[in-house]
């Protein structure tokens, strides 16, 4: 216990201390929430190697491994590239060109008035509340393993220092440690995949020893399951507002292009790894164990105090930089989308730097209140991408390369099908609940397109194409 206390006191000293180093250098909401647009090439590729490496990879996929195997990581990891591939490299330069700071600001920027409200509630409330909820409920864990600590005290731990790491240094220092972590994230995961596969006598052993379901691409569920996971699941990181942070957040295009995209595929290949580690925990590690305690148990069995303590100080980055990165998420939407354009449309740079702050104190606080609720990470993860991306996408991609799409066409697409997938359980509906979401989404914002004519606050233009400029607001970018 005392190696491991040492780590922790150690890393949240520096942490707190990078948060302090920007306090004093953070003089808008611009650089606050966004880093005023000029973060370089590596911080870059660190911060999305340790945004997308949060619980879901260290707890929720060894989780996957344990259950289902090597396909866990075709069904979910390598569908989660992909698609975040295919908005660096098809959708990053137009998107810079607009000079946004959130999503829902492209909305509104587009159709004016209140167009950006729906994606707004969905990324701050649906997406960051819960999975900010889901790190601190990782965190807690970490504590309860190595230091004997409650879950529920672990959770208010969590919150106290997630909460004044984010008040006080934002997405720049948010940025500056997640590219450090990262390095301890991969050591971390390696060593631990490493000694676990030692463990069960090496790859061929374990493989011999694995039934054939758990090692092919296709699993226990059969390549209908995967497909039907990567269509449902993948389209969400189109429209991840994370990693269009820090596609705004880098200095240039070039730098938005190229970071991402390296660091999504390093984040690709660390991800395989909670999987290898799930699937050899099934030879030692109790079958009927939860699933979200096999990477705490794996850890605590098989590696020594000043070693494991190692890996759990990787996996705590890695659940500190993913919360942090959420929270600031959702403070972007309350402070750009809702204080902003709704509440004070005439505040001055000091009070949208304020209403930053008091929005990291929201949205944690309201995550914390969640993290106590949560029983199964990697379900409730998936909940949240999926409700997001069946109301997001096909609107994201109309305002992208479709002038006819209306103002009412997304407003009716986005809240009608919100309202249906929340509605689906109780439906008789045989068909996946994405797909149902996916198809409301795209016959509700076609069809009533087509039937309306666009408002005057609109600005008629296709987003990949040309710069959107609506004269109906001021121009605050």
């Amino acid at each position: 216990m005392g190696w491991y206390i040492f780590y922790f006191v150690l890393y949240f000293i520096f942490m707190l201390g990078i948060a302090a180093f920007y306090f004093r250098r953070i003089t808008t909401y611009e650089d606050y929430l966004i880093s005023s647009w000029n973060t370089g090439f590596w911080k870059i590729t660190g911060t999305i190697i340790s945004t997308f490496c949060g619980a879901a990879v260290f707890i929720g996929w060894v989780g996957l491994g344990f259950t289902v195997g090597l396909s866990g990581y075709w069904k979910f990891a390598f569908v989660a590239i992909v698609f975040s591939l295919i908005l660096i490299l098809g959708f990053a330069k137009p998107l810079r060109r607009q000079r946004l700071i959130t999503m829902a600001d492209l909305f509104t920027v587009r159709f004016g008035g209140k167009a950006g409200i729906v994606p707004s509630i969905l990324s701050a409330f649906i997406y960051s509340v819960p999975t900010t909820a889901l790190q601190m409920v990782g965190m807690s864990t970490v504590f309860n393993i190595t230091m004997g600590v409650s879950l529920p005290m672990g959770i208010f731990i969590s919150f106290v220092v997630i909460l004044i790491f984010t008040v006080i240094g934002g997405l720049p220092a948010t940025i500056l440690t997640d590219a450090i972590q990262s390095i301890i994230i991969i050591i971390g995961v390696v060593v631990l995949a490493i000694v676990t596969v030692m463990h069960v006598g090496g790859f061929g052993a374990l493989f011999e020893a694995s039934a054939p379901e758990y090692l092919s691409i296709a699993g226990p569920e059969g390549y209908g399951e995967i497909l039907l996971y990567a269509l449902s699941v993948g389209p969400f990181y189109m429209v991840w507002q994370s990693t269009w942070q820090r596609i705004f957040a880098a200095k240039d295009e070039k730098t938005a292009v190229g970071a991402n995209t390296l660091g999504f595929i390093i984040a690709g290949l660390v991800s395989f790894l909670p999987f290898l580690i799930g699937l050899a925990a099934r030879q030692f590690v109790p079958l009927d164990m939860h699933p979200d305690l096999v990477f705490s148990y794996v850890t605590d069995f098989l590696l020594a105090s000043p070693i494991g303590g190692l890996v759990f100080l990787g996996l705590l980055a890695a659940l500190m930089t993913g919360a942090t990165s959420f929270i600031l998420q959702g403070s972007s939407n309350l402070t750009v989308d809702f204080y902003r354009n709704f509440i004070n449309k005439n505040a001055d740079g000091r009070r949208m730097l304020f209403f930053s702050r008091v929005s990291v104190l929201i949205i944690t606080s309201l995550a914390c209140l969640f993290a106590y609720t949560v029983e199964d990470i990697a379900t409730t993860y998936q909940w949240a991408l999926r409700l997001t991306a069946t109301v997001i996408v096909f609107p994201f991609l109309a305002v992208m390369f479709w002038k006819r799409v209306t103002k009412m066409g997304v407003f009716v697409s986005m809240l009608g099908t919100a309202l249906l997938v929340l509605a689906y359980p109780f439906l008789p509906i045989g068909m996946d609940h994405a797909l149902f979401g996916f198809l409301v989404s795209i016959v509700l914002l076609i069809g009533v397109s087509l039937m309306t004519k666009h408002a005057p606050s609109e600005t008629v233009q296709a987003a990949y194409f040309e710069k959107l400029h609506n004269p109906t607001l001021e121009d605050r970018r």
